[in-house]
């Protein structure tokens, strides 16, 4: 009994007397070297359509530049003092001797990250 509103397909053999499946030069494939237009011009459209992509996100990468390097200097910011700052109070937990490698290394990590800010905005963002 069919289905409501649904169609009655027969299966159609498409197998050949005579053919295998499979041609033996390219497994998986079953047809005889003849390349098929909608498959040749839906691999054009897609080669078009990649390049425009391309061409599209390699223009978004100029932009990328700045953020990157407005990454750096922010990263330079937090980890200069903090580094200096981390290594003061392990040397003077080591030492004995109160703040004052602390500060030291601290105001030397400032000095730093302000040196490596200066050499990344040196760079051009383009």
């Amino acid at each position: 009994m069919p289905r409501r509103g649904l169609p009655d397909f027969e299966v159609v053999s498409l197998v050949k007397k005579g053919r295998n499946h499979v041609n033996s030069n390219n497994p998986g494939q079953d047809n005889d070297g003849t390349s098929d237009a909608r498959l040749d011009s839906l691999d054009l459209q897609l080669k078009a359509a990649r390049k425009a992509e391309a061409v599209r996100a390699g223009k978004d990468q100029v932009s990328a530049k700045g953020m990157r390097q407005g990454n750096r200097v922010l990263t330079e910011l937090i980890a200069g003092p903090a580094g200096g700052a981390l290594v003061g109070w392990f040397l003077d937990r080591l030492l004995g001797i109160a703040p004052a490698l602390l500060l030291t290394c601290m105001f030397l990590g400032i000095a730093v990250a302000f040196r490596n800010i200066i050499k990344i905005s040196a760079e051009r963002p383009d």
